[in-house]
């Protein structure tokens, strides 16, 4: 399309319907690229990042300040790797103009709700009757704080049994995310929890004032705060003001407080543009709104324009023509048939196996079957509705000693040594921080909840000055280290530091911790490890405020995701459940338990919505493979709580999604267990018997 270094070079990866949401718009007068509201439908595999990173680039190129330029996304690394992404298309773009690298920070306004949420905050904080200093909870910190408040209300001491503090977290963040009433959410999502609702309103109340008293926000709040910012006319005006164009990734995920700000910083719809797939809706439990999408176009006047990206780059046609045909049945859709780049490739399997052993047995040879062929484990996943649905194979995996990864499990941050130094850190940059400091106080020897909790009022009396901590009485037992310990705060209270910045401040911290390290904790080696690698981390980050802000907002994963010993073989086999799979791809993808009750859970099948939603979960599922599909339904199912030579089982249903028209896009399959010589049964005869004819002709 051009020699190398010409404008229109840049565009010439796309296909045509990139290429439309790609340069939607159009100069007038010699401005800038103008453009209505649009909504982009990018099908799964359909070059979704490619398409939004080349919008980006493309607004830049036709006079678009990049500071003028809003990109929202769900996780921080999304936004990290689509300014990538923007920068690489724009040294292409503008080869003929720029010489050199591009200025750093060229997306200034790149980053995830929560994070520019809380830019957003700490700007108008003033005008919010915040301090511009306030913590941010995450959300163990959140449910921590939930359950003090819950105990100080004699809640825990019920005498039927009332809701712990995750499940209360829970309730509290869908009313709010869903701006939903408490009484129609413990109807619609906790109905076990309703004849609680006057303690659980008293207890959320209580919640939003503690938050309140110590300057903390939690992760709900940093969408809350923003909405009754924009909320108001002029300060909605101003802000919006600020963006010529607001770009949103993975708008199928917003819930309805994001929505409701997005349409307040542009009310017309001039300059939005939003890119989702509403067949991949699969977060209602976070609060996600599929209407969002389905009715954006006709939220402004003229309605948005809408464009449909169907060529799928990731998948055989023989494994999309199973998918279209799953979500062709659902009720209400931006309808749209993927066509793949590749070539057609072989039936996806749908295999009956005999239970549970069975399962676990056929995944673990065809995996290994597979990895013969030269497919590497990691190239290969299995995925399932629910996490303890792979129980069995994993532990198949374990005897047959093959290595693997499972996602959903424990996160870096949630590790408690690194809970621990990041409490020291969050309670020097915030000396109200409650549950930091109720932490980090109860490191120290004999200092138990009623010492920390009579220490943080002693450091409230004195206006929550941090050097006030050395006229306390600590407790005998932490005597010996109550000055150096005040000492470190101290420090690391002050506003200013050393030659080196605040990165130093990491260093000390972890010479502080060690002895309580090693007291406290086995395993010391592991844990310095990952202390340094936290020490690493902080090295990307300008200040300590953004340091604890952004990692409480996007925590990055690591060893403590990984099943098993840390030390794991070159090559492992991937399990994931499909909520932690959306976004990913594998060369052969293994769907465990496709049957009615999984395939739509148990507990979605009262709610039509939730059933198609459930739909949804599967297509997201088949959609990850590249070359191989299977899905895996077992016949029956054992139940829990009997004997170990115990057979008492229930059958399973085929999924209601596995319709007669989609079972003919598989090829179908049997496995049974493997048994013994002693124990197989062989077959008397190869004679057959018309059983079907006789029990018809017994009706007539």
């Amino acid at each position: 399309m051009g020699t190398s270094g010409s404008r229109s070079d840049y565009l010439g990866a796309l296909n045509p319907a990139q290429q439309e949401a790609a340069t939607y718009g159009e100069r007038r007068d010699g401005a800038a690229l103008n453009a209505g509201p649009l909504l982009v439908i990018a099908g799964a595999g359909t070059g979704k990042t490619m398409t939004l990173a080349h919008r980006v680039a493309h607004l830049v190129v036709e006079g678009v300040d990049t500071r003028r330029i809003l990109l929202l996304t769900f996780t921080r690394r999304a936004a990290l790797a689509m300014t990538r992404r923007v920068e690489s298309i724009l040294r292409q773009a503008l080869a003929d103009r720029v010489s050199g690298e591009l200025p750093a920070g060229i997306l200034p306004w790149s980053g995830t709700f929560h994070s520019v949420g809380n830019r957003l905050l700490r700007r108008f904080a003033h005008n919010l009757g915040l301090d511009p200093g306030f913590s941010v909870l995450d959300r163990g910190d959140a449910a921590d704080l939930m359950d003090v408040v819950r105990h100080e209300l004699g809640l825990s001491k019920k005498s039927r049994r009332f809701p712990k503090k995750d499940t209360c977290l829970a309730l509290y963040s869908r009313c709010v995310n869903a701006q939903e009433p408490l009484p129609e959410t413990l109807q619609h999502a906790y109905p076990w929890c309703s004849d609680w609702e006057d303690e659980l309103r008293s207890l959320f109340r209580h919640y939003v004032e503690r938050k309140q008293e110590t300057q903390a926000l939690d992760y709900d709040d940093l969408l809350l705060y923003w909405r009754y910012l924009v909320d108001d006319e002029e300060f909605a005006a101003e802000i919006g003001s600020w963006f010529d164009h607001i770009l949103v990734d993975e708008y199928q995920d917003t819930n309805l407080l994001q929505a409701t700000i997005l349409a307040a910083l542009k009310p017309d719809g001039r300059g939005m543009t939003v890119v989702g797939d509403d067949a991949q809706s699969i977060y209602s439990f976070r609060a996600a709104e599929v209407e969002n999408i389905l009715g954006f176009p006709a939220r402004y006047s003229p309605p948005a324009r809408v464009v449909t990206l169907e060529q799928n780059y990731r998948s055989t046609q023989a494994i999309l023509d199973s998918a279209n045909i799953l979500i062709a049945d659902s009720e209400r859709q931006y309808r749209k048939s993927l066509q793949s780049q590749t070539a057609a490739g072989a039936k996806p399997r749908y295999v009956t196996v005999e239970d549970g052993d069975a399962e676990a047995e056929f995944v673990v040879e065809s995996v290994l079957a597979a990895r013969e062929e030269g497919l590497e484990l990691k190239r290969q996943a299995v995925l399932f509705r629910g996490s303890h649905h792979s129980d069995r194979l994993e532990i198949e995996l374990v005897r047959r000693n093959i290595p693997y990864i499972k996602y959903g499990g424990l996160k870096f941050l949630e590790a408690a040594h690194v809970k621990d130094v990041l409490a020291i850190m969050k309670w020097a940059e915030n000396p109200k921080n409650e549950v930091a400091a109720f932490r980090v106080l109860k490191l120290l020897p004999g200092m138990g909840p009623r010492n920390a909790h009579r220490c943080f009022r002693h450091l409230a009396a004195a206006g929550f000055h941090v050097d006030a901590l050395r006229s306390f009485r600590a407790p005998a037992a932490a005597r010996p280290e109550w000055q150096g310990f005040c000492g470190l705060l101290e420090t690391l209270a002050a506003a200013e530091f050393d030659d080196h910045g605040w990165h130093g401040q990491l260093a000390l911290v972890r010479h502080w911790y060690r002895p309580q390290l090693e007291r406290l904790y086995d395993a010391i080696e592991t844990r310095e490890a990952d202390i340094e690698q936290l020490e690493q981390i902080a090295g990307r980050y300008p200040t300590r405020e953004r340091f604890l802000t952004e990692l409480t907002l996007d925590p990055p994963s690591a060893a403590g995701d990984l099943a098993g010993d840390p030390l794991l073989d070159e090559d492992y086999l991937v399990l994931s459940t499909v909520h932690s799979a959306k976004g990913q791809e594998w060369e052969a993808v293994y769907v465990l338990n496709v049957t009615d009750g999984n395939f739509p859970s148990e507990f979605a099948t009262g709610k039509p919505k939730l059933i198609e939603e459930e739909r949804r979960l599967l297509y997201v599922a088949m959609t990850r493979a590249k070359q191989s599909l299977t899905l895996v339904a077992p016949l029956r199912f054992h139940v829990t709580q009997q004997a170990r030579d115990g057979d008492r089982h229930v059958y399973g249903a085929r999924s209601r999604f596995v319709t007669e028209s989609l079972l003919g896009t598989f090829k179908q399959c049997w496995h049974g267990r493997s048994e013994s010589g002693s124990q197989k049964a062989a077959a008397v005869s190869g004679r057959q018997l018309d059983v079907a004819a006789r029990m018809r002709e017994m009706w007539g």
